[in-house]
């Protein structure tokens, strides 16, 4: 089971220590929101974020890119040192030939699946799928409520991927809802708002493990 803090809930004055104290806290994966304003209506980070933030850490950086034509992107975000890069299917507009170009610059390949979108979205695509991402809410903002019909989706997905392919819970994850997705076979969570709102993060990470069983 795999926790990954979302630096979109972090304090942006100071996301080094951030990243340091999500590290320290017993973090698998740092979780990188990026979002241009199109897609989502918020703007978040760019490459140079990520870059600047590498040299700090050695956990694995999932670059989220919430972002319209993402495959202009995808060379700047390999040389800033991310490890998996995850799609929206809308933005792309041949989702199997982004995945192939993730994979042809030596990262692992991901795709989200906002709330409204089916797993057909992926179907044609599950050989070359590193990791699928459950957008438990919808994109854009920290903090939002988990929405409960998409644990079915998550169910779906389960049935339909390889056994090696990571299944990934994102929005709304909680010690209460985390339970949940792990029961469907989820076992990836970002959770953000949970952990970096928690003054001890450890305990935080602590008991999202605890009720992942």
């Amino acid at each position: 089971m795999l926790i990954c803090p979302s630096m979109l809930s972090a304090d942006s004055s100071r996301y080094g220590e951030e990243l340091a104290d999500a590290e320290k806290a017993g973090a698998d994966a740092i979780h990188w929101d990026i979002a241009d304003g199109v897609f989502t209506d918020a703007i978040t980070f760019g490459h140079q974020i990520v870059k600047d933030h590498r040299k700090l850490s050695s956990l694995r950086f999932d670059v989220h890119l919430m972002i319209e034509n993402p495959d202009k992107h995808l060379e700047n975000f390999a040389r800033a040192g991310a490890d998996v890069i995850i799609v929206h299917p809308e933005t792309c507009k041949h989702l199997h030939r982004t995945l192939l170009n993730i994979k042809s610059l030596g990262l692992k390949s991901g795709a989200a699946l906002n709330p409204a979108t089916p797993v057909a979205a992926v179907e044609y695509c599950v050989d070359i799928l590193d990791t699928v991402t459950v957008m438990s809410v919808n994109p854009g903002a920290s903090g939002r409520e988990f929405i409960d019909s998409q644990l079915k989706k998550i169910s779906e997905l389960k049935k339909m991927l390889p056994p090696s392919t990571e299944i990934c819970a994102d929005g709304g994850i909680t010690d209460l809802t985390i339970k949940e997705c792990a029961k469907r076979g989820a076992n990836s969570f970002v959770s953000g708002s949970y952990i970096f709102r928690n003054p001890n993060r450890s305990d935080a990470v602590r008991r999202l493990r605890e009720a992942c069983g």
